[in-house]
């Protein structure tokens, strides 16, 4: 069993029922090779991005590791002008995580959080477990709940 992460301890908290996965890593892969490494579906394979507003105002943005971004849908969906990724710099101080291992729960600081509609098509997702090589998989209703999340359309066509 993998040593318990802050994420791993949240949800423990909050009584939500997870599984953990984990698998060899050295540095920060792509959620496509995170898919193929679990042998799972890439739509159940979600990744967490971290993004700032003018408004110095953060915005954490879940979805499918085969999806990208829509920024103007993003922000749209939080009310902002315009919405960029944080530089890599920041990631570590900004939510206590390295990339490639950001798990969307117990970040130094609650962020609004939105998830892709494309959540509501499936029954269990992969999320980071908050470091390199450990997954947490827990159903998608729960990741909704237990961040708080807006589910909306935030992904390209």
């Amino acid at each position: 069993m993998a040593v318990k992460t802050n994420a791993m301890r949240l949800l423990d908290k909050l009584k939500v029922e997870y599984g953990v996965v984990e698998y060899p890593c050295k540095e920060a892969m792509d959620g496509i090779e995170v898919a193929k490494k679990l042998n799972a579906d890439v739509n159940c394979v979600f990744k967490t991005l971290v993004t700032i507003a003018p408004s110095k105002n953060h915005y954490v943005f879940i979805l499918p590791a085969n999806k990208e971004l829509d920024l103007k849908l993003c922000a749209k969906a939080v009310n902002e002008k315009s919405i960029e990724m944080i530089p890599m710099k920041t990631l570590l101080p900004t939510t206590g995580y390295v990339r490639g291992g950001c798990s969307p729960f117990a970040m130094k600081k609650v962020f609004p959080t939105i998830i892709d509609q494309s959540i509501e098509e499936v029954d269990k997702v992969y999320v980071s477990g908050g470091k390199l090589g450990l997954q947490l998989h827990i159903a998608s209703n729960d990741l909704i709940h237990s961040t708080n999340a807006l589910v909306t359309k935030i992904t390209r066509d």
